[in-house]
């Protein structure tokens, strides 16, 4: 298999556990398909002036073969994949990737394969979501009160922040670390391997372990691309997929270890919260829990949180 051209794009550094994925996935396809294939890596869309939401875009359109993106912003076009987004819901990420690897993942590249112009290859980990901020430790829905906290394009993230007390702003990726370093917002939310990526704790001392999300980037690929293809490419891309994401999902557990370590170096506080602390987050978050577990298909939910609780 000679002469054929992949691109890939995505959205963050090429430290990021996810441009370091992106790079194994590269190589194992070129060693899977043994020949001469051209294959552009555009580590972070921003480089061209875009917004990272761009990715989407070009992906769909064809102007790239692959991209990773953040799950929460396909949920509006896939209802469904917004169980991944359950606040406090998951505490094992191996459970997870069981799930993911397994039925409930299956069953998401079906929905997305008949409504969208998306082939799902598969899920990396975007990390346990994490709460900093620049004015006081957060330990109780109490101490959230009045902060106004950067989100993500997610209806179910802003939903679940505003029941903790937040006032939540949507805010690109790509304008994240400015609006912290400004100060437009007072909170954010973010793996630490973001939070230390991206400089926030230069800004936000107070760091708290809440877990409250537990993060996925979707693989995806442009499907005429895919269809158009031979099975003997699509085989050699789903196994340099699979390579690329026991990489990634090392990569994001080493992380959090590494930036724990480092930020014992800084002047930041990092919170962990109590069992009981944790529960009055839980318990301020329940309505919108209930919400979202009447409105989704009972099934997948079972199939994700059956497997994940």
């Amino acid at each position: 298999m000679t002469g054929m051209r992949f691109s890939f794009v995505g959205y963050q550094p090429p430290t990021s556990v996810h441009t370091r994925a992106a790079q194994v996935f590269e190589l194992a396809l070129k060693d899977e398909m043994g020949g001469d294939v051209d294959f552009v890596l555009e580590n972070n869309v921003a480089d061209s002036g875009l917004k990272a939401a761009a990715c989407l875009s070009l992906v769909e359109t064809g102007d790239r073969t692959f991209c990773y993106f953040a799950s929460s912003y396909l949920a509006d076009r896939f209802p469904e994949i917004a169980i991944l987004d359950l606040p406090f819901m998951i505490s094992d990420r191996v459970r997870a990737y069981q799930a993911l690897d397994g039925d409930f993942g299956a069953a998401m590249k079906k929905i997305v394969r008949a409504n969208s112009e998306y082939e799902l290859l598969g899920f990396w980990d975007n990390g346990f979501r994490h709460l900093s901020n620049c004015a006081r430790p957060i330990r109780t829905p109490g101490d959230c009160t009045g902060l106004r906290i950067r989100t993500g394009n997610s209806k179910l993230h802003q939903e679940t922040f505003a029941a903790l007390g937040f006032e939540p702003t949507f805010i690109d990726v790509a304008d994240l670390a400015a609006a912290v370093k400004s100060g437009e917002v007072d909170a954010q939310d973010n793996p630490l391997a973001n939070i230390f990526q991206f400089g926030i704790h230069q800004h936000h001392r107070y760091i708290t372990l809440s877990g409250h999300f537990l993060g996925f980037v979707t693989v995806l690929c442009h499907r005429q691309s895919y269809e158009s293809w031979g099975s003997e490419t699509q085989e050699a891309v789903h196994k340099a997929v699979a390579q690329a994401t026991e990489a990634q999902r090392g990569f994001a557990l080493a992380e959090d270890d590494r930036v724990l370590a480092e930020l014992e170096k800084t002047d930041n506080e990092v919170i962990e919260l109590s069992a009981g602390e944790r529960r009055l987050f839980v318990e301020a978050v329940q309505p919108v829990i209930d919400t979202q577990l009447n409105s989704l298909d009972s099934r997948l939910v079972d199939l994700y949180l059956g497997t994940s609780a």
